[in-house]
Formats: structure tokens, sequence, C-alpha cells
């Protein structure tokens, strides 16, 4: 029997210059991406795909603000005053470095001789949370007229009127008119400490020693 030898084939040849690289097209839209050869700009259809962009960073808009963002609030040291009548007058200094801030009068009142009494100013306040408010003497009045503020604490959380409560120390009638710096409101920095019960105080050098014993 008779072999027929089975055809040879020679091995493909290889190209002398490399195989044409491919191009990714990529759709911004987020549709599939389509891969073409080397040097074709378009789909089957024929239309031109241009290259998309980069968009860059400094286009994007970014929101700075919320929606219905609230108003800032007060800060925290400041001395918020409410005014309750055209004749209030919000406190104020006399110069930078002053500890107090004047109050003045809403009213027209006489201070009697050797007596006291009330002057309404037509102001309310919120002192800062950790302090109260100190109604002080103004060194003038007191020089010149006699004229001195019985005790007077704000708390924080005070909302009504501030009232000056005024002795007249001298043997005449003091005028005071509307508009008149009548005391200065001082702003102290408290602490607010935790009331405990005990059996014994700690001990001290001093002890109970009081009323002049330190001489």
């Amino acid at each position: 029997i008779a072999h027929t030898p089975a055809p040879t084939h020679e091995p493909p040849s290889l190209p002398s210059s490399p195989l044409p690289k491919r191009t990714r097209i990529i759709d911004p839209s987020g549709a599939p991406t389509t891969t073409l050869p080397r040097g074709t700009d378009s789909y089957s259809s024929g239309a031109a795909t241009p290259t998309p962009l980069a968009m860059s960073s400094s286009h994007v808009h970014h929101p700075t603000h919320a929606i219905g963002q609230h108003q800032p609030q007060q800060p925290a040291s400041a001395l918020q005053v409410q005014l309750l009548s055209d004749k209030a007058r919000a406190p104020t200094k006399g110069s930078v470095y002053a500890a107090g801030h004047d109050l003045y009068s809403a009213r027209d009142v006489v201070v009697p001789a050797r007596g006291r009494a009330r002057v309404d100013t037509d102001i309310s306040i919120a002192v800062p949370v950790g302090t109260y408010g100190r109604i002080a003497p103004r060194s003038g009045l007191a020089a010149k007229h006699g004229i001195d503020t019985l005790a007077g604490v704000i708390d924080a959380d005070y909302r009504g009127q501030v009232g000056v409560i005024l002795a007249n120390l001298s043997e005449t009638d003091f005028e005071i008119k509307v508009g008149d710096r009548i005391a200065q409101l001082i702003v102290e920095k408290i602490l607010m400490p935790e009331v405990v019960v005990v059996e014994k105080l700690e001990e001290s050098v001093r002890g109970a020693g009081g009323f002049g014993s330190t001489g």
C-alpha cells in the first residue's frame, strides 16, 4: 500500500513592521468602550469621534454654604445689651483699658439727702457664662457728691431690667437727669463650685481667727 506524504506548510512569516496599535475610545457618558485600530477615527457610521477632554477641577463648582445655614452666633465673650426704650443707652467705656462700662440713667430722679433711690437704665443684659455683672460706684460721683452704689449682682441668667440703687451720703439732695452716668458695670469671672457637706474642714494656719485677729 502506497502512503501519500502529508502536506507540509511553511510557518507564517512575521511582518517587518510592528503590528498597528489599537486606540481605546472612552465615552464620557458611561457607554461601553470601543477599540478601533490605529488610524481609525470613526465608528462604523463614519461619524467623527472627538477626543474627550479632561475637566479641570478648577471648573467644578463646589458649594461652600449649605442651604438654610444659620447666621453666626454672638461670640461667647460678648456682653449682649437690649435697649428697652428710646431713652436707653448702651453701656460705654471711658477708655480702652477701663475695667467697667458706664451705665446711664433713663429717668429724671432726685436722690434725697441721707437717703437712697432706684434709678432705671431701661436696658437688659446677658453677661457671658462663667461671669457675673457687678454694679460699682463711679469714683467721680462718690468724691464730688457723696453718691455711693449699693450692692448689685447681675447673674448670667438674669434678663430683667438693670436698676441701680444709689445712696446719697451728703446733706444735699442730688438730681439726676436722663442720660447721666450713674454707675459702672464690671463683668467678673467666677467659679461655680459644687456644695459638699463634710464632717470636718481641713486645718489651716489661720484657723478660726477673724475680726482683726491678724492685726
